[in-house]
Formats: C-alpha cells, structure tokens, sequence
C-alpha cells in the first residue's frame, strides 16, 4: 500500500492498554524511542495489535508544538 503521508515511523508494539472505547497503544521505534498513540479499541482489535506486533506509525499534523525551558 502507498500512502501519503511522508512521516512513517517503523516500530514494536510494546504495550496495548484498552478500556471501555478507546486503546493507548505504546510503540519503540526503530531508533530506541517510544511514541504513544490514542486509537479506538474497534482499532485496535481490527489491527489485531499486541505486543511485539511489527507497526507503522503515520504522524500526520497540521502542527507539531515544542516547548523549552
């Protein structure tokens, strides 16, 4: 499948915590760090995510804020 969107980060799932509709999905990246995502649990159970499932992450954003201190 070709998609659009340019930021593709291959990772691991390394935890999946699902509640009544929504799932926190927690993936390490090729590089060593580790992105959270907030998906559905119909999402999450269609995508068959566990942990140690091989992913994709699709970063697409209008914006992306920093802070500093």
């Amino acid at each position: 499948m070709r998609l659009s969107t340019r930021n593709q980060l291959p990772g691991t799932v390394v935890s999946v915590t699902t509640g009544e509709a929504m799932a926190v999905v927690k993936i390490r990246l090729d590089g060593g760090e580790t992105i959270t995502s907030s998906i559905t649990k119909d999402a999450a159970e269609d995508l068959g995510l566990a942990e140690g499932s091989k992913v994709t992450a699709l970063v697409k954003s209008t914006e992306v804020a920093i802070g500093v201190e």
